[in-house]
């Protein structure tokens, strides 16, 4: 009896010095990255064809059966779901404010209103010096904002590609790194290492390839997880110890597409929906379109006034000339050469005539072009969609935050929780510790007897 005694607090001390080690194990961690919250199984100690002296019940102790992960396989998925989500939405919104924050601080839409307003004061005396000195330096403003504009907006548009850029060769040096892991997994070079800190591990690639890109994940048999962009052949970017290549490619206009060389060499046009490249893909296709419609209202406003010019005289009383030259926002210059070339005449009027005629044919022109109105709905345009993506960034953000929490209560390491079970585990070891103290004085009881 003293001997069973002794065997069964001596696996109850086994167990409880196994659930100890685990235990500090996730205190240690509680702050690690990926790491995932593990407990010990334990097991009762039975033996078929063996009778105690107490009928059926067996009395052989407890034992260790395994060390378990405590991971939800849906909870990740919804988390990496979410975070591609997230990360799309939370891209695209800081690059259409970078969009809508350069054209507005290019005070384009100023320069333009006050080369009207300068105009608008020439009227009072058209072949004033100062008034036409006005006139020509706010058509330089204007001309000088409409390049600015053009030149952050190309640069924020160089800059969202670059980004995409550095997230292709990130998500590729993911999936090489995924792949060795799936070879250490599966135990084609170190059996051994088939570890929870290799499964932790793969999951935290995992979770961090879906920020960059939205994948489907499939876990086999032997804990090694296939990845794939999109859906259908040759979309797989990780199969067991082999990994894909994404590519990225830029075209004249500017806008980026991706192409996936994936595990058998098969090139597939690629597409995200979800994950900061995706979000990048958007917002530079914004960015092109934006560039494409600050264009637009350069080439109207120049196309006007210089229509408008060609349809009077100078103040030499020859023919008017282009204010402008240039084929869109970027090369748009203003290029009289003196306040005198204004043509504010109509055709025929004498030499240093007050006559304001094609002036007020200027303003009128530029009035039923609607220029400033292109422009302060151009800008409208970004704004809104700024604000509308805000707010759908906001809503897949609070998703995501709620699916990172559920898996954080399942898998992560609450400290209070630990120390309890440190507690517990500490007074089943000393318990047992006890039972093997007493079973050692029953014995020599015995002997003596």
């Amino acid at each position: 009896m003293s001997a069973n005694m002794i065997a069964i607090a001596s696996s109850g001390l086994r167990a409880a010095r196994a659930a100890l080690e685990v235990t500090s194990q996730n205190i240690a961690n509680a702050g690690t990255e990926g790491y995932v919250r593990r407990s010990v199984s334990l097991s009762e100690l039975s033996a078929s064809n063996l009778r105690s002296s107490y009928g059926e019940v067996s009395q052989l102790g407890v034992r260790v059966s395994g060390i378990t992960r405590n991971v939800s396989g849906f909870d990740q998925a919804e988390v990496r779901r979410t975070t591609a989500d997230a990360a799309r939405a939370d891209t695209l919104v800081e690059g259409l404010t970078q969009l809508s924050d350069t054209a507005d601080n290019s005070g384009v839409f100023t320069a333009i209103t006050g080369f009207q307003s300068a105009l608008s004061q020439m009227t009072a005396s058209p072949a004033n010096s100062s008034l036409r000195a006005n006139v020509v330096e706010a058509a330089r403003t204007m001309a000088q904002s409409f390049n600015a504009a053009n030149s952050g907006l190309q640069s924020a548009v160089t800059g969202m590609q670059d980004e995409a850029a550095s997230g292709v060769k990130d998500l590729n040096d993911l999936a090489a790194n995924l792949a060795q892991v799936n070879i250490r997994i599966s135990g084609d070079t170190d059996p051994a290492n088939n570890s929870a800190g290799l499964l932790d591990e793969r999951d935290t690639i995992l979770q961090k390839m879906a920020a960059i890109s939205n994948i489907s994940t499939t876990v086999n048999s032997d804990n090694t997880v296939t990845v794939q962009l999109g859906s259908g052949t040759g979309t797989t970017l990780v199969d067991h110890g082999k990994s894909g290549t994404l590519t990225m490619a830029k075209a004249g206009d500017g806008n980026v597409s991706f192409t996936l060389t994936d595990t058998a060499a098969a090139t597939t046009a690629i597409t995200p929906t979800g994950g900061s490249l995706a979000g990048q893909q958007q917002a530079i296709s914004s960015g092109v379109t934006a560039l494409g419609g600050l264009d637009t209202v350069a080439t109207s406003m120049m196309s006007t006034i210089n229509t408008a010019q060609g349809n009077g005289v100078d103040l030499t009383g020859a023919p008017g000339t282009a204010m402008f030259t240039g084929n869109g926002a970027a090369d748009m210059a203003m290029v009289l050469t003196g306040p005198g070339q204004l043509a504010a005449a109509s055709a025929g009027s004498t030499a240093s005539s007050q006559n304001g005629t094609n002036l007020s044919a200027m303003i009128s022109s530029l009035g039923s072009a609607n220029v400033s109105g292109k422009m302060n709905d151009y800008l409208f345009g970004l704004s809104s969609a700024v604000s509308s993506n805000t707010t759908m960034r906001d809503a897949f953000d609070t998703i995501a935050s709620n699916a990172k929490t559920s898996l954080a209560a399942a898998s992560g390491v609450d400290l209070d929780t630990e120390a309890a079970a440190l507690i517990k585990y500490q007074q089943a070891y000393q318990a047992s510790g006890k039972i093997i103290q007493i079973a050692s004085t029953l014995f020599d009881q015995l002997l003596n007897l």
